[in-house]
C-alpha cells in the first residue's frame, strides 16, 4: 500500500481535514504546509519563512517516518519532495462551496468585528478572499488550478482526482479504496475513469 501521500488543492477545498481523516485511518502522522510556510504569528499567516527554513523544517519531519499524509500546497519551493511521494490527491470543490467555508473559518478565527469594514483585520480578510477567489481562472504567476494541473501533469507518481463535492467520509473511502488496490488492478492515465492517473 502506498503510505506516503500528498494532498493538495485550493485553499478551502479540504484538504487539511481530508489529510487528517487520512492519517487517521493510515495510523500516520499528518503534516501540513502551512506549518512550514509560515512563521508563528498572532494573528497567523502574516510572515513567511524563507524557502531553505521551511524545507529543512519539512525534511526533518518526513524524514523521521516510512509514512505520513501531507496536506496542503508546495509547488515550486517543495518540489525537492516529489520523488518522496507515493500518490498524490488533488482535491477541487466549486468555488461557492470554498469561499463559503473560508469566510465562515474566517469568522471563527478572528471575529465578525474584526473582519467587517473598519475592523483590524478586514482589508487582510478582503484581499486573501480575493485571492481564494481567483484560483480557478488564475495564471502560472499563483496558486491557481492551472499551476497545478501543470505541476500534476509532470508528476512520476500516481495522481488520484477527487473533483466532485463529496463529504469527507466518501472521499476518504475513495483514497482507502484505490491504495489498497494492487498496481495491477488501478485504472492508468489511458482509462476513461477521470479521477485517475497514472505515470
Amino acid at each position: 500500500m502506498s503510505r506516503r501521500v500528498h494532498i493538495v488543492g485550493a485553499s478551502g477545498s479540504g484538504t487539511t481535514t481530508l489529510g487528517r481523516a487520512l492519517a487517521r485511518r493510515l495510523e500516520c502522522p499528518h503534516f501540513d504546509t502551512d506549518d512550514y510556510f509560515w512563521l508563528p504569528t498572532d494573528p497567523p499567516f502574516l510572515r513567511k519563512r524563507s524557502r531553505p527554513a521551511r524545507q529543512a523544517l519539512l525534511e526533518a519531519d518526513l524524514s523521521l517516518h516510512d509514512a505520513w499524509v501531507l496536506s496542503g500546497s508546495l509547488c515550486g519551493w517543495g518540489d525537492l519532495f516529489i520523488p518522496w511521494f507515493d500518490l498524490v490527491v488533488f482535491l477541487w470543490v466549486p468555488p461557492a462551496v470554498r469561499l463559503a467555508r473560508l469566510r465562515e473559518r474566517e469568522r471563527g478565527r478572528y471575529g465578525d468585528a474584526a473582519i467587517a469594514p473598519g475592523g483590524a483585520m478586514h482589508q487582510t480578510h478582503t484581499a486573501f478572499i480575493a485571492w481564494a477567489a481567483a484560483y480557478d481562472d488564475g495564471d502560472l504567476s499563483m496558486r491557481s488550478r492551472r499551476m497545478h494541473e501543470e505541476w500534476l501533469a509532470a508528476l512520476p507518481c500516481p495522481v488520484l482526482r477527487l473533483a466532485e463535492p463529496r463529504a469527507t467520509a466518501e472521499h476518504l473511502e475513495r483514497m482507502m479504496e484505490y491504495l489498497s488496490a494492487s498496481p495491477a488492478d488501478r485504472p492508468d492515465r489511458r482509462s476513461t475513469t477521470p479521477e485517475v492517473s497514472e505515470p
